[in-house]
């Protein structure tokens, strides 16, 4: 059987995390050549290409099953010396998460304030929709991940979170000039519509649910990759948009919003997926991620117009 020498191992991790053989020789004090020579000996060992070199790297199928296994490695390193007492030199748990834009601007970072602020964990997180966080989880540059899909990712255990709920909104001049000549139905497809970035498909599946008939919204696209300017967009008049509640309900009472369709809330179901690992600082982010979702997000039961994951 081949192995696979830790530092060969722990090398690729730091390659893919720091994003060039540069930046990852300069994390582990050695040569960017020598960084080059040990990813190609661990090639070797494998038999297969580990990275593609483009800048930032990125991790090749084989090379994601690499990038898991020393990202395990690491987590359970860093255990073990917590529990022998010989952290002092080790630094902080590092854990990096991934998450949705809307969840880390509404209810996350109040979540990470019930973390022990001792200095012994720090968080990296990294924002994706999530409809694509798990596949973070998949190339193990996360160790857990606010995710829409239920089914776990492969080592991988799943809880549920709740509901996050998006009210569809628009400034009431826009739905004036835009949506007064008709039900909703027939006018939001064709309104400008504000959408979150290219990957960002709410708008368009809201629509396809509202009005089965049309592919989704229309041509009219605004991208807004903030969470905060997305909002502002739509308080603007510059299209409408899926706001979540908790950004929206104020405005809407002080009238700088309208809500277009009040029957029709949109729900997105969140789930909370981590690796399979006995981690203390993991359980401790979990644990207080969790208990924040079930006070912030609505219970994790079927509603009459859920989004789909």
């Amino acid at each position: 059987m081949t192995d696979l020498p830790h530092d060969l191992v722990r090398t690729l991790l730091t390659v893919v995390d720091e994003g060039t053989f540069d930046a990852a020789a300069a994390a582990l004090y050695v040569t960017p050549s020598a960084v080059s020579q040990r990813v190609k000996a661990l090639e070797q060992r494998t038999g297969r290409v580990l990275l593609v070199r483009t800048k930032p790297v990125r991790p090749t199928e084989s090379g994601q099953v690499i990038v898991r296994l020393a990202r395990r490695l690491a987590a359970l390193e860093d255990g073990a010396r917590r529990e022998l007492g010989i952290a002092a030199g080790s630094g902080p748990a590092r854990l990096p998460i991934a998450v949705n834009a809307d969840s880390l601007a509404t209810w996350l970072l109040p979540a990470l304030t019930r973390v022990p602020q001792d200095g012994q964990v720090c968080v990296e997180l990294h924002r994706e929709d999530e409809a694509h966080t798990a596949a973070l989880l998949r190339e193990g540059r996360v160790m857990a991940a606010v995710t829409s899909l239920a089914e776990p990712v492969a080592g991988c255990a799943v809880r549920p979170l709740g509901l996050a709920r998006y009210l569809a909104v628009a400034s009431p001049g826009f739905a004036a000039r835009h949506l007064s000549d008709g039900p909703v139905a027939d006018r939001l497809p064709d309104a400008p519509v504000i959408i979150f970035d290219r990957r960002d498909e709410t708008q368009d599946r809201f629509v396809r649910a509202l009005a089965p008939e049309r592919a989704g919204a229309g041509p009219h696209r605004n991208y807004v990759p903030s969470t905060e300017g997305f909002c502002a967009m739509v308080v603007a008049g510059h299209g409408w948009g899926l706001v979540p509640a908790s950004q929206a309900e104020p405005l809407l009472r002080s009238g700088a919003l309208t809500q277009l369709a009040p029957e029709r809330p949109w729900d997105v179901p969140l789930y909370w997926q981590q690796w399979k690992l006995e981690v203390p600082a993991l359980s401790l982010v979990a644990d207080a991620i969790t208990a924040t979702a079930a006070e912030l997000l609505l219970p994790p039961v079927p509603r009459s117009f859920t989004g789909p994951a």
